[in-house]
Formats: structure tokens, sequence, C-alpha cells
């Protein structure tokens, strides 16, 4: 079994302080940079990845946790987008990474304030997505074809929905991540399992297209890096790698509510914002009875924050938008938590955030560093592939549409792990090392002061999965840090398991 841990990273930084040349260093630890070291990695090129601060530090975790075929995009013309997505959604569900996806029923209400011809325009949307999945190759039974539901249906999935004036709904199926953060953590020890160095903790600096200087952030001391080529896979950062990268940062944020002011959320409940064709605001069941309602499109002005943060008008928009179909408003003092990501968008002039594209761009500056930039989580390895591709380093072929990430396996051999369900669904087959790490005792496999953490799992990010610091473990190979209540409870858990090593 592949491990990242503390132990590693110090015999990495000391082989790479006694010389000679790499063929690629990634700067970036999210999910593009992971994909472009699994990609290069796997195709047998010698790889150093360096992260400023920890795995999905960025926008990586900050998603909707959506594995989506492009619906958005397609309300808005780009079919090579949407389509684009949905050959990447079936590959991440159907092998590369179906431990971690599920597929999750999104639910389009249908209320007396929804008129006929938003009513059709849902449905074509629905039906042009499906001819997608369709094209994509994706099976029926991997995600069903969308269908209208009934009103009793409506009210199952979604117990809280306004009775008045509806109608039934419009139900599609899209997949869904159990944790974005795990997916990064999965690409980053699938690459190290190929030989890739993955170095948390450590800053890139004095960036060239033939190597840089690597500053590890726990000691002070540097180490200079030369490498054939250079990918700069660092999103909303990434001009700050490459001076002459023109970035405009576009905020999108979540708030976290608990499941029960649902009353139990049976499917992805999507509402219209009004006067638009391809925005939604989503409320999706999250896991530890939490529910993440999103998502805002806003302008990020200013210097790039490390930790975005949420407006008072972004929390006010998505509970006025979700509440419109409820018949109990949530309020504001429901809210436990909120989260924002920013999008890493090419600046392309005049216009709205929410109207530039989505695609991704590769791009080679005069120094020779190689930049990554747009795109999604989704098509993380489409990017990788075409990162790669470009440094013209090797004639092997990609070969990531086809290479399962460790705990990867069918739903068969899933179920003959010898582990309890909720962690199979987030750690695959290495569910089993997970309940290893208990060493036989029962109580490091009993949820942490009531949070849905095990000791055990904390001990294995700790052993296996590289994280360094209670945040590592709080906030990106768990998500408690979402909630500070839930953070509070589970700290000593967390300091006792990097104490133990």
């Amino acid at each position: 079994m592949i491990s990242l841990n503390a132990a590693r990273r110090t015999r990495d930084l000391t082989e790479l302080a006694e010389g000679g040349e790499v063929d690629l260093l990634v700067v970036g630890g999210g999910v593009t940079g992971a994909g472009v070291a699994l990609d290069a990695a796997s195709r047998g090129l010698s790889v150093v990845l360096a992260e400023k601060h920890d795995l999905a530090f960025g926008t990586s975790r900050w998603s909707s946790k959506l594995v989506h075929g492009g619906l958005r995009y397609l309300a808005s013309g780009n079919v090579g987008i949407a389509y684009e997505s949905a050959v990447e959604r079936r590959i991440l569900m159907e092998r590369t990474a179906p431990h971690l996806i599920r597929p999750l029923p999104q639910l389009v209400p249908l209320l007396s304030g929804v008129g006929a011809k938003q009513v059709a325009l849902v449905a074509a949307g629905f039906v042009a997505g499906d001819l997608l999945r369709r094209g994509s190759g994706t099976a029926g039974s991997v995600l069903a074809p969308p269908r209208a539901v009934s009103r009793v249906e409506t009210r199952r999935m979604v117990p809280t929905v306004r009775q008045e004036g509806l109608r039934g709904g419009l139900l599609s199926w899209d997949g869904q991540l159990v944790d974005d953060a795990r997916l990064v953590v999965g690409l980053a020890r699938t690459a190290a399992s190929h030989g890739a160095r993955v170095l948390t903790r450590c800053a890139a600096e004095e960036v060239t297209g033939d190597g840089a200087v690597l500053r590890d952030r726990l000691t002070g001391e540097t180490v200079d890096v030369r490498a054939r080529k250079v990918i700069n896979a660092a999103g909303v950062w990434a001009g700050e790698v490459a001076p002459g990268l023109r970035l405009r940062p576009s905020r999108g944020t979540h708030l976290v509510v608990s499941d029960a002011v649902f009353g139990g959320l049976d499917a992805g409940l999507t509402v219209p914002i009004p006067g638009t064709t391809n925005r939604f605001v989503f409320a999706l069941p999250a896991g530890h009875g939490r529910v993440y309602i999103g998502l805002t499109d806003e302008e990020q002005d200013g210097p790039i924050p490390d930790v975005p943060t949420a407006s008072a008008d972004e929390i006010s928009f998505l509970l006025k938008t979700v509440n419109s179909v409820l018949a109990r408003p949530i309020r504001e003092q429901d809210v436990l938590g909120t989260y924002s990501g920013l999008r890493p968008l090419l600046d392309a002039g005049d216009g709205q955030s929410s109207d530039l594209s989505r695609e991704h761009a590769v791009i080679t500056g005069d120094n020779g560093v190689i930049s990554v930039v747009g795109g999604k989580l989704t098509t993380y390895r489409k990017m990788a592939q075409d990162a790669v591709d470009a440094t013209a380093l090797t004639t092997r072929p990609c070969r990531t549409r086809e290479l399962p990430l460790v705990g990867a396996a069918s739903s068969a051999r899933l179920s003959t792990v010898d582990a309890p369900q909720r962690l199979i669904s987030r750690y695959g087959t290495e569910a089993a090392a997970v309940v290893a790490e208990a060493g036989g005792d029962r109580r490091f496999l009993e949820p942490i002061d009531g949070v849905d953490v095990t000791p055990a799992e904390l001990r294995f990010a700790v052993r296996r999965e590289g994280a360094l610091d209670v945040s590592d473990l709080l906030d990106r190979r768990t998500r408690l840090g979402l909630v500070a209540a839930d953070r509070e409870l589970a700290t000593n858990a967390a300091e006792e398991a990097l104490a133990r090593g």
C-alpha cells in the first residue's frame, strides 16, 4: 500500500537535495496538479509535485462535490464542454474512481410560480443532457434517464417542499463525490505509487521553465530543483507563478445546514434562478447529516485570499432562492457554516464572470513555464493530459482513462471488503486497512464524540495520506472543519493521531 507521510516527505526532500534533474516539476497540489503528476508519472516520467500548503488546500476542496455532465454548458450553447464533461464523468464513475462517486437524483419541483416556458426549457435541457449521457457511453444502469415524477414522489424526496401549487417535478441524475478533497488525495497517492514525489508544505519560488527553488515551510530550508519542464497548476494563484498570466477569479459560495431542516433530503433539490436559463441553486445531501446549498458566481476583487469567505449578500441570495420552493423557510441561524471557492478563469475582458468560458487552456509563457488554467473538477483528467502532452517529454500515450485510483474497484469487489459500508464509500478497498489502524480496539472504530469520523480514519490519514497537522486532518482528509462545533469536538482526537504518528 502506498503511503504519504512525514517520513516519506523527508526522504524525498533529501534525495532531491542530493541533485540530479527530474523530467517534470508540477507546481500546485489541487485536483489539476495531482492529475498532472499522475498522468506524467504513469507515462514513466520522473515527477516532483510541490504544494505550498496541503493537497486540495485551494479551490479543489470548495466545489459542490458534483461530477456533472455539463447541463449548465448545454443551456449556454457550449456543447463541446458539455460533451467533454459527460465523457469525463463516465470515466470517473465507471473506471477510475467508482468508489468515491454515487449517482445523485436531482429534482426540480414544479410549482405555481414556474411557468410553462421555464418547465419546457428545463425538460429540454434534461433530454439534451441524457443524449450526451448516451453519447458518452454511460450506461442507464449507472445514470438513469430523466423523467417526470408525481406530486407524492416529489414530497417524498424533498419533505419540506411547498405543497401549495405543487404539480410534481422533473427528475434527472448526475454524479456526486463523497468528498472532492478525497479525490485529490487519491490522485496524489496513485501518482506516488508510480514514483512521483509529492511534497506538501513546499513553496515553489523563482520558478522558471527549467526548475525552481523549493522552500520547505516546516524547516525554512531550500532545495534547488532542476527540471526538463515545469507545469504551473496553481489554480487561482497561477498568476503568481507565471506573472504574465491574466486571471479573473470568480467566487462560488455554499452554505452548510443540517439535513433536519429539509426533513431528510432524498435528492438534490434544484431551483432555477429567476431570469436565467443556465443557473441554478442546489441543495445537496452531503453525508454527516449535512446539506450544502450553493452556488453563487461573484467577482473576486483584490488580492487572492488563502481561504475565501462568503459575503452577507451571497448568504442572503442562497437562502432567498432555496426558500422560494420550501414550506418551512431556512433561517440564517440555521446556517452551520459556509465555504467559498475561487474559479481560476482566464480574463476575457468585459462582461460578468458568470459569462466567462469554463474551458481550460494550456499556455506556454515566455520563460517556458507551461500553465494550465480554467476548466473544472470534472474535467481535471483531460486538463492534465493536455498539459503533459504540451511538454513533449514522452511519446508514450496517456494511460489515465483506464487507470484506477487507489481503493477503486467494481461494486461486486467492494461488496466483499470486510469493513463498515461508511468506510467503503470513502476508502474503497482500503477500508479494511483503515479498520486495521484500530489495532483490534473497537473504540477506535466508533465515532468521535458524535461526529461521523473515527480515530482509525485520522490515524490512516497521518500514516498513509500525508496529513501533517490538525487542519490537514479536519479540513481536508475529513470535512469536519466546515462546522466549527464539529471541529472543536474532534480536535483532541486529531492531535492524538498526529502524536502517535
